[in-house]
């Protein structure tokens, strides 16, 4: 894509252009007459990692962190139904987004080795995954994703770009400005939310929309976290959270972990929130990093 810092004042570090100006394949695979939407890169002889995008996001947010993950990996990065350039569903539930995650390492050629680094939403969907197929993962990486204890206020949720209801805007500079985390946050990379909003958008009657489905939180049904998910789990689990998340914070990691058997090592991200590989995505790479390391020495 061009490069928008070229004569204005805004700098882009090097490192970020050369992963997001990698090239990768893309791949459709159909699950219950839905097409899904994933892309790959690396060397198919390295160990499969696939990547899941949070709630309204999609596989692009991915783009500045697979190809620096690809001297030993082979990843893939998918956009759940309902979101990114998948089709949209009339509604929505766990089962068939497990479905989904199955279906797109099955159509990569991933193995049962193939490890799952999942965000937020996704994360959510990872784990439902591993209970109904126990032995399709070789590891799950939590990203600022888990369960909260009992007692802990639970935030207001909503969509991604913030908002409620996608709406229609005239010109796509017009939908840029009003692109927005959620939850909402403050983000000192200025260039990897203009890159991801670039991405976000899709023309339609009338002018530009968001790539999600604002009828999914509507319709989605198991979307709800349990204990059982996570005393259920019988593969390596690792998790990275925000130091400053307030979606993830240390109490939520605390009882996640305490649910799950086993050794589960956990990477806390400095100065990072909820949206952990926006805030820090060098740190993170470094903390994906160690975790794998981590759970290869348990």
């Amino acid at each position: 894509m061009a490069r928008w810092d070229r004569g204005g004042e805004t700098s882009v570090p090097d490192w970020f252009w050369t992963a997001v100006e990698t090239e990768s394949v893309e791949h459709t695979v159909e699950v219950d007459e839905c097409d899904v939407f994933y892309r790959t890169w690396g060397e198919p002889s390295n160990t499969p990692m696939l990547l899941i995008h949070g709630m309204n996001a999609h596989s692009h947010w991915w783009d500045f962190i697979a190809p620096q993950l690809t001297d030993e990996y082979r990843i893939a990065a998918m956009d759940l139904t309902g979101m990114g350039d998948s089709d949209y569903r009339y509604a929505y539930d766990d089962e068939t987004y497990a479905a989904e995650i199955v279906a797109v390492c099955d159509d990569a050629g991933f193995g049962e080795d193939v490890i799952v680094v999942a965000h937020s939403f996704g994360g959510v969907m990872a784990t439902k995954a591993a209970n109904l197929f126990p032995e399709r993962f070789g590891a799950l990486v939590l990203v600022d994703s888990g369960i909260r204890p009992p007692d802990e206020p639970v935030p207001a949720d909503g969509p991604t770009m913030g908002g409620g209801r996608a709406k229609v805007y005239p010109s796509r500079e017009v939908a840029l400005e009003r692109f927005r985390l959620f939850p909402p946050q403050p983000c000192a990379n200025d260039y990897i939310l203009t890159y991801i909003a670039r991405h976000s958008l899709m023309r339609v009657d009338g002018g530009w929309a968001w790539k999600f489905d604002e009828e999914l939180p509507l319709t989605l049904k198991g979307g709800e976290r349990h204990p059982e998910d996570y005393t259920g789990l019988t593969l390596p689990v690792g998790i990275i959270y925000g130091e400053l998340s307030e979606s993830c914070r240390k109490t939520t990691v605390g009882y996640t972990s305490g649910l799950i058997p086993g050794d589960v090592p956990v990477v806390e991200v400095a100065d990072a929130q909820h949206h952990v590989f926006l805030d820090q995505p060098l740190a993170f790479l470094q903390a994906v990093r160690e975790i794998m390391e981590r759970l290869r020495a348990g």
